[in-house]
């Protein structure tokens, strides 16, 4: 396993953002808007061999061309030099991953290979000097899909906290009503943030709200992946202009957060028009419309009552065969 850089950029304390594939794709959309939305420009990648299998094999004139395996690249942009964006002291570099390396049947890092993969992402971070690391994923909990969702943060150090607690719309894992202070992050989001603190970096994940009965849906969640995007904007202090081609990225990512919304919408309508879920789990539902209710941690007994149900739709679906996340209540 190797490390490739095609160049080596002379970088102003940087800070490294990180997003991979998970529930709703929420950390991995964020993550990589805000990549598409300063322009960052790639400059490495994480060699596959090791990691992934092959997603599929190219043939040309009836012979093998090559193999196509998930990549996993790393991005730079000085901001200072970015003149849309104005003069920063800190540079930025991005890690984006298309699969999340794991051992058996899992979508999630786990394992050896996964730690082997935290510290090739780290060894970068640490090359150019980067004290800091964000990650994100999805906070799957009790709130209807027409709310705005909330941030959750988690930090690697006490020190971190009350910065976090003046982030917009963010709230610390910790503090989330019955969660009594403790809480499980899967995956590489968590993973990092455990190996960043072993090697003696900060790091934060910030993790976007999804209702808990699409958890396991086969689509996007880009409303969680706004509300991460938001605070990370917040917190680099940058400012985007709606007529900037930055400024159309995210135009894109509003216009798919409204279709997706749009689309839950007739989805949920057609199980509850053609009687396909009990009328106390659409009750269950419509329930969370109630702003005025506390969201927070999803019980078992409320998740199996709606996910027994839920969960088997999806699977009668034309997606039934795809890799989806595991069910639970939780974050990732």
């Amino acid at each position: 396993m190797a490390i490739i850089l095609y160049k080596e950029p002379e970088l102003k304390n940087p800070v490294m953002f990180c997003g991979w594939p998970g529930i709703g794709n929420i950390g991995l959309t964020a993550m990589d808007a805000l990549r598409v939305v300063l322009k960052a420009e790639e400059f490495g990648q994480i060699e596959p061999w090791d990691f992934f299998d092959p997603q599929e094999v190219r043939i040309a004139n009836g012979l093998l061309k090559e193999l196509e395996f998930p990549s996993n690249k790393f991005y730079f942009q000085r901001l200072e030099a970015c003149s849309e964006h104005g003069r920063r002291d800190q540079d930025l570099i991005f890690f984006i991953g298309q699969q999340q390396p794991g051992e058996g049947p899992t979508r999630y890092a786990q394992g050896q290979k996964a730690y082997e993969m935290a510290n090739l992402v780290l060894d970068v971070a640490e090359k150019f000097g980067c004290q800091r690391v964000y990650t994100s994923g999805a906070a799957v909990t009790q709130i209807h899909h027409t709310a705005r969702p909330r941030v959750w943060a988690v930090p690697n150090r006490p020190s971190l906290v009350a910065e976090i607690q003046h982030y917009e719309n963010t709230i610390l894992m910790s503090q989330i009503e019955g969660r009594s202070d403790q809480g499980v992050i899967t995956g590489l989001n968590g993973l990092l943030l455990g190996v960043a603190k072993e090697r003696g970096l900060e790091a934060i994940c910030l993790m976007g709200e999804i209702p808990y009965y699409l958890q396991g849906a086969p689509w996007p969640y880009p409303k969680g992946s706004k509300s991460v995007l938001e605070v990370l904007l917040k917190i680099l202090d940058i400012k985007v202009n709606p007529s900037a081609s930055s400024g159309q990225a995210l135009s894109k990512l509003d216009e798919l957060a409204q279709k997706v919304e749009e689309n839950i919408d007739g989805f949920l309508e057609s199980l509850y028009t053609a009687e396909a879920i009990p009328p106390e789990v659409r009750d269950e539902i419509e329930k969370l419309k109630d702003v005025s209710r506390e969201p927070g941690p999803i019980t078992e007994e409320e998740q199996k009552k709606i996910m027994e149900h839920i969960d088997e739709l999806f699977d009668q679906g034309p997606w039934k065969d795809e890799k989806r996340p595991p069910t639970g209540g939780g974050t990732q």
